[in-house]
Parts: structure tokens; C-alpha cells; sequence
């Protein structure tokens, strides 16, 4: 499997349209135990690594209620990438857009 989502249920099955797995997830609970699931990680049986996804695609808002575990996993620099989108209601407050971050990086605004 290449891609994997977590996020709210409309967008989850949107994705599945498009043939990638995923895990509607409404709470803390929810989207860690998806996320462990995903990544292997506390109680959950770990997956093959033929079975790991490549990227694993979090919704900003689920992002933002694992925000510990998810930096903690980036750190270790395995699969799966992480990758955050917008949730259906827009960009989460406080969140730069990826636009915001390139015209901070480069000090360029086009």
C-alpha cells in the first residue's frame, strides 16, 4: 500500500473512491489508535512491511490532537512520510498553509 488517510469521514471516503485505504477517525482516541496502527507502534499488531503505507495522509485537525506522537514520529525518519491536508472546513487557525511557509522561507512574496 502506497498511501494511507486518517481524517474525517467524508474525506476518507473520497480517498477510498480513489482506491487508498483509510480510517475515519473523530477523537483523540480514534485518531491515535489509527495512527498506532498505521505506524506499529503501542498494543497494535504491527503491520508487514509490505502491508505499511508510504505516506500516511492526516487532516489537519487530526494532526493537531496527535501532535506529539506525530513529531516524535517523524523524528525516528520512517515510513510512513507524514503528510497533513486541510480538513473539509479549511485550513485549521493557527496552521500556515504551504504558501505561508515558502514566502517565510524564501522572504518572497509572489
Amino acid at each position: 500500500m502506497d498511501f494511507y488517510i486518517i481524517g474525517d469521514r467524508e474525506l476518507v471516503l473520497a480517498f477510498r473512491l480513489a482506491g487508498i485505504q483509510g480510517t475515519a477517525a473523530e477523537n483523540r482516541s480514534d485518531v491515535l489508535e489509527a495512527f498506532n496502527h498505521v505506524t506499529g507502534r503501542g498494543s497494535q499488531t504491527p503491520l508487514s512491511v509490505s502491508e505499511v503505507p508510504r505516506v500516511l495522509i492526516l487532516t489537519e485537525a487530526c494532526a493537531s490532537m496527535i501532535e506529539a506522537e506525530e513529531i516524535a514520529w517523524q523524528k525516528t525518519g520512517k515510513y510512513p512520510l507524514i503528510v497533513e491536508i486541510p480538513c473539509l472546513d479549511g485550513h485549521v487557525e493557527g496552521k500556515k498553509t504551504l504558501t505561508d511557509a515558502i514566502r517565510e522561507a524564501i522572504g518572497v512574496q509572489v
